[in-house]
């Protein structure tokens, strides 16, 4: 039997989690950082640049940082710059949360898909979110786990 912090340090593991007496709030933390990465796939999905632009400025802290293994994007017009270069790589392709989004401490670990709408992902990826105390993104670390070719 595990003791009551192993026990509940995963999202979704099974008991009630004892490390900390306000899950309550935990809770509300967690909600809030799935509703930024749920943004944050939104962001990458808004072709529209004055829209996508806006949405970037809801989501991402003024000095953010997004880093893969193709590039680093640092403050919010890179990584605007990021995105519609990848869109204009992937015409007609969206972005797809591929399962839970994993959360604590106000970070965040998913994966995601690229593809065609309804299609399986041509690419897949890992990324690590990690948001500041305003809710915003400050750091989006990306790894590449399926690419075409």
């Amino acid at each position: 039997m595990l003791p009551p912090y192993l026990a509940g340090n995963r999202q979704g593991a099974a008991g009630q989690r004892t490390i900390d007496a306000t899950t309550g709030k935990r809770q509300l933390e967690e909600d809030s950082v799935h509703e930024v990465i749920e943004r944050y796939i939104a962001c990458w999905n808004q072709t529209d640049p004055g829209l996508r632009r806006k949405l970037i400025d809801e989501v991402w802290a003024q000095d953010a940082s997004y880093t893969d293994p193709l590039g680093e994007a640092i403050g919010r017009k890179a990584i605007d710059a990021t995105i519609a270069a990848v869109q204009e790589q992937f015409p007609g392709f969206s972005f797809t949360l591929l399962g839970p989004v994993d959360s604590h401490h106000h970070q965040a670990r998913f994966t995601w898909g690229l593809g065609p709408d309804g299609a399986e992902p041509m690419v897949v990826g890992f990324d690590v979110a990690v948001a500041g105390d305003d809710g915003r993104l400050a750091t989006v670390l990306g790894f590449l786990d399926k690419v075409p070719g």
